[in-house]
């Protein structure tokens, strides 16, 4: 045990270390953990699918095993990854840059432990340095590869809708260009260890810090909209409004009585956003805020009404409701 333990700590540590900085990092508290724990184990799950997977196509395809680690299976690896930040994903799981990034990290940071463990069973008396290179290399760049994943993604996501499979297309693609060159660089292990170092921490910090100023900048907007639209609607004075008016033309398509659900449910949708949008800040400031019953009451009132106007009232709504993939992700966020 004795002489297992430094190659127990150059081979697991350092990604496990580099995802607490992510998480960290997190001022505003995106992630929960049970949810950080859930992506390894099925980062994990996604190892041991490739394991079986590789070595079923790499008896029946004429390559030698280098052609194939540098050209098959990255692609049978990274697809493997992705699939799980494509659940998140499309289940508002994330809605920011920033839990895309963390999840992806987790996911890749799951299949790494679980490589290297089969690893430490198989080769025990490896050289310490051949840790070191896997510790700071191979598993920083599995969870490096499935983050720019999460993160090309959900950049997409926010324009596009995240049901849409090619949104995923550009960061798989960029994912699997990466993890081959990595392979490529492998017969250089201290040159592809360094460049790891060098590149993926720097692209996900960066992006850590690019979309911390636009969630400031989205929760400030976001909310003197928010507060304006509500307040119109609580002091009576909606109907004067060009918000007002537009609704009012809703009658000669919609009954009385749905043009009241709408209503409704705008008020609750509003109030919701505010109430995800505050909850958001407290977590800023350093305050454990989580959704109290009346939040969860309001939430399950909405989903009533979301299935009493339908669609097409949900569409006559779509453009006071700014419902992008932030505006769906705080609302499961509270809801949750």
């Amino acid at each position: 045990m004795t002489e297992l333990l430094p190659r127990l700590l150059a081979g697991f540590l350092p990604v496990l270390l580099f995802l607490g900085v992510l998480i960290y990092l997190d001022s505003y508290k995106l992630v929960r953990m049970r949810w950080v724990v859930l992506t390894i184990v099925l980062g994990g799950a996604a190892a041991a699918a490739s394991y079986t997977a590789n070595g079923m196509l790499l008896s029946r395809l004429a390559m030698d095993f280098t052609t194939y680690s540098r050209y098959v299976a990255p692609v049978v690896e990274e697809s493997a990854k992705a699939l799980i930040l494509i659940w998140l994903i499309r289940s508002q799981r994330t809605g920011f840059l920033v839990d895309a990034s963390i999840y992806g990290f987790a996911v890749g940071t799951g299949f790494a432990l679980l490589e290297n463990a089969y690893y430490l069973r198989s080769i025990p008396d490896a050289h310490l340095v051949v840790w070191v290179i896997r510790g700071l290399g191979t598993a920083v760049m599995h969870g490096g590869t499935t983050s720019i994943f999460g993160i090309g993604s959900q950049l997409l996501a926010e324009f596009r809708s995240p049901k849409q499979v090619s949104i995923f297309v550009p960061g798989l693609l960029t994912a699997v260009v990466l993890h081959s060159l990595f392979n490529r660089l492998f017969f250089s292990p201290i040159f592809s260890t360094l460049a790891t170092l060098l590149i993926f921490p720097l692209l996900i910090f960066v992006v850590f810090e690019k979309s911390e100023e636009s969630l400031q900048n989205w929760l400030e907007v976001g909310f003197d909209a928010d507060t304006e639209l509500l307040e119109l609607m609580n002091s009576g004075r909606l109907s004067e409004s060009k918000v007002g008016k537009y609704l009012q033309s809703l009658r000669e398509k919609f009954s009385g009585e749905v043009v009241m659900n709408l209503l409704c449910y705008l008020r609750i949708h509003l109030e919701l956003s505010l109430r995800a949008k505050g909850t958001l800040m407290m977590r800023e400031a350093g305050f454990d805020a989580e959704p109290d019953d009346e939040t969860r009451a309001l939430f399950q009132e909405m989903r009533y009404l979301e299935g009493s106007i339908g669609k097409t009232g949900k569409l006559a709504l779509l453009p006071f409701l700014h419902v992008s993939g932030k505006e769906l992700w705080q609302l499961h966020m509270i809801g949750k």
